[in-house]
C-alpha cells in the first residue's frame, strides 16, 4: 500500500487481522480509539499504558512492532500501528533543577501541567505551541512550534533525552553529544520510545495579547519583518479572501510598570473591540485573554485555554514551511488558490520560525514561515486541493509538518531533508530491525 492509499484509509480500523493478545470475541467488543479531532481511527487496540521504566522495557521487548502515542493530535498515520501502541501517560513526574535552568519532565506530562509549576519557581519555557494540551515529547518528536522571528521551535529547548531503544535498553542523549543529539531530538518516535525529557527554563515573563483584524496582505510585501517582529510572538490568519489577513495577534512582553502602546491602526489593521477566536464563527470563550491585559507567559503564548476544547475539535490539519525571505511570493502563490480553498477552510494560520541544526525540523538551518492550514473534516474534498497547494509551493521546497496531512511522497521529503540519510542511519543504531516503523513512516523515508 503506496502512502496515498494509506491516508486515504486511515480512518477505518483494519477488521480482517487478530489483534496480539487478544481473542477475536474480544476484539470485537473494545471501542476503537481515534485520534483527538475523530479523523483517524487506529489501526490496533492494542494499547499498553506501563508504570515505570522497567514495564516499558519489557512491553517493548515483547512487542515485534510497536509505536508510541502521546496525546494524540497528529492528524495523520505517524503514531498509528496494525500491531500495537505504548502509552506514557501515566509518567508525570517532573523535577526542577534551578542551578542548571532545566526541568525534566515525564513523557506523560503536557505543557499546560508543566508551565504553572516551573512560573511558580520563577521560570518559564521560550515558547508554546497554539495548544498546551498537546505532550512534552509528542511535539518534540514532530518538531512542533510557536511563532516569533527570533523563537526557534519547541524542540530546540530541550537539553536531554531518555528513551528506551528496540531492545529494551535505555539511554540518554544530551547536547554534550554533539550533532548525534541533533539528530535524536526531532525523531518521529524512531529511534524508541522518550521516558523523559530535559528542557532549558529561563525567567518568568508575561504577555499581553492585542488582536487587530483585516490587516491587508500588500502591507506584507515591504514590512513582513516589520510586522511579523512586532512582538515577541506574532500569528496572522486568513481565509485567503479580500486580500487580507482577518486577524493578526501580536503578543507582546510586558513589564509591570510598562504602559503598552496599541494605537488604533497597525499597518492598515484596525483594533479589535472584542475577545476573538482565530475561527470566526466560533466563541472566543475558549481563547486566551486579549485586548491588551497582561497574564503570565503560559496564559499568552498558546492561544487556546488549557481547560477548554481548543480550535474547533473537528478539524483536520496541513502545514507548510518554506523560507522566510520567499514569503510573501509564497503567501500570494497559495492566495491564487483562494476559491478552491475557502469553501473547505476553518482558517489558515501564518508564522515564523527562527532556524535550528535538528535534522529533521521543519526549520532545520532555515528561518521559515509556517503556512498552516485548518480545514474542515472533508477529507475527500481536502485531498484533492493539497497537490494544487504544493504545485504552487514548489519553488520554495515546502517542508511539511511531520504530523499533519499530505500527499506528497518519499522523494519530495529526501529533497527537503539535507539530513534525511543520516537519521536513517542513527535510527538504525537503536531500532535495526524496524520496530518502531510504521506504514507512514516507511512512505516517508524509507520508499
Amino acid at each position: 500500500m503506496d502512502k496515498r492509499e494509506f491516508l486515504k484509509t486511515s480512518g477505518a480500523f483494519a477488521a480482517t487481522a487478530l489483534l496480539p493478545g487478544f481473542s477475536a470475541a474480544e476484539q470485537k467488543n473494545m471501542t476503537h480509539r481515534t485520534n483527538w479531532s475523530g479523523n483517524l481511527t487506529y489501526h490496533t487496540d492494542n494499547l499498553f499504558e506501563p508504570s515505570s521504566v522497567a514495564e516499558l522495557q519489557q512491553v517493548v521487548k515483547d512487542n515485534a512492532s510497536i509505536r508510541p502515542l502521546g496525546t494524540r493530535h497528529s492528524f495523520n498515520g505517524l503514531a498509528d500501528s496494525t500491531h500495537a501502541q505504548v502509552s506514557l501517560s501515566k509518567f508525570k513526574d517532573i523535577s526542577i533543577d534551578e542551578k542548571a535552568k532545566t526541568v525534566t519532565v515525564g513523557a506523560g506530562v503536557r505543557y499546560g501541567d508543566v508551565a504553572p509549576v516551573i512560573d511558580a519557581k520563577g521560570f518559564a519555557l521560550h515558547n508554546l505551541a497554539s495548544l498546551p494540551h498537546i505532550s512534552v515529547p509528542g511535539a518534540i518528536a514532530t518538531g512542533t512550534h510557536g511563532s516569533g522571528i527570533h523563537n526557534k521551535n519547541l524542540s530546540s529547548s530541550v537539553a536531554a533525552i531518555e528513551f528506551v531503544d528496540a531492545k529494551g535498553d535505555l539511554h540518554t542523549l544530551s547536547r554534550a553529544d554533539g550533532d548525534k543529539f541533533n539528530g535524536a531530538v526531532v525523531n518521529l518516535g524512531l529511534l524508541g520510545v522518550m521516558t523523559r525529557v530535559t528542557l532549558d527554563v529561563e525567567p518568568t515573563f508575561q504577555i499581553a495579547q492585542t488582536v487587530y483584524t483585516d490587516l491587508p496582505f500588500a502591507e506584507l510585501e515591504h514590512h513582513f519583518d516589520d510586522i511579523f517582529g512586532a512582538g515577541y510572538s506574532v500569528s496572522l490568519f486568513t481565509d485567503w479572501q479580500q486580500g487580507r489577513g482577518t486577524e493578526l495577534w501580536l503578543k507582546r512582553k510586558v513589564t509591570a510598570d510598562q504602559k503598552l502602546d496599541t494605537p488604533e491602526m497597525f499597518y492598515n489593521g484596525k483594533l479589535a473591540t472584542k475577545n476573538l477566536h482565530p475561527i470566526p464563527a466560533l466563541d472566543a470563550v475558549n481563547c486566551t485573554p486579549q485586548m491588551g491585559v497582561p497574564g503570565p507567559w503560559y496564559e499568552r503564548l498558546p492561544h487556546f485555554r488549557m481547560n477548554f476544547t481548543p480550535s474547533s475539535g473537528e478539524e483536520l490539519q496541513t502545514e507548510y514551511f518554506v523560507p522566510r525571505s520567499h514569503a510573501y511570493e509564497a503567501i500570494r502563490a497559495v492566495e491564487t488558490l483562494k476559491d478552491h480553498i475557502t469553501p473547505h477552510l476553518l482558517t489558515t494560520e501564518l508564522r515564523t520560525i527562527a532556524a535550528d541544526d535538528l535534522w529533521l525540523s521543519m526549520a532545520y538551518q532555515q528561518d521559515s514561515l509556517a503556512i498552516h492550514f485548518t480545514w474542515k473534516r472533508q477529507w475527500p474534498e481536502v485531498q484533492k486541493i493539497l497537490p494544487l497547494i504544493q504545485q504552487k509551493l514548489a519553488p520554495f521546497n515546502p517542508r511539511p509538518h511531520w504530523a499533519k496531512l499530505t500527499t506528497y511522497d518519499g522523494a519530495h521529503f529526501r529533497q527537503v531533508y539535507p539530513k534525511l540519510a543520516d537519521f536513517k542511519s542513527l535510527a538504525q543504531q537503536y531500532d535495526p530491525n524496524g520496530k518502531f516503523r510504521n506504514q507512514l513512516v516507511t512512505a516517508e523515508l524509507y520508499t
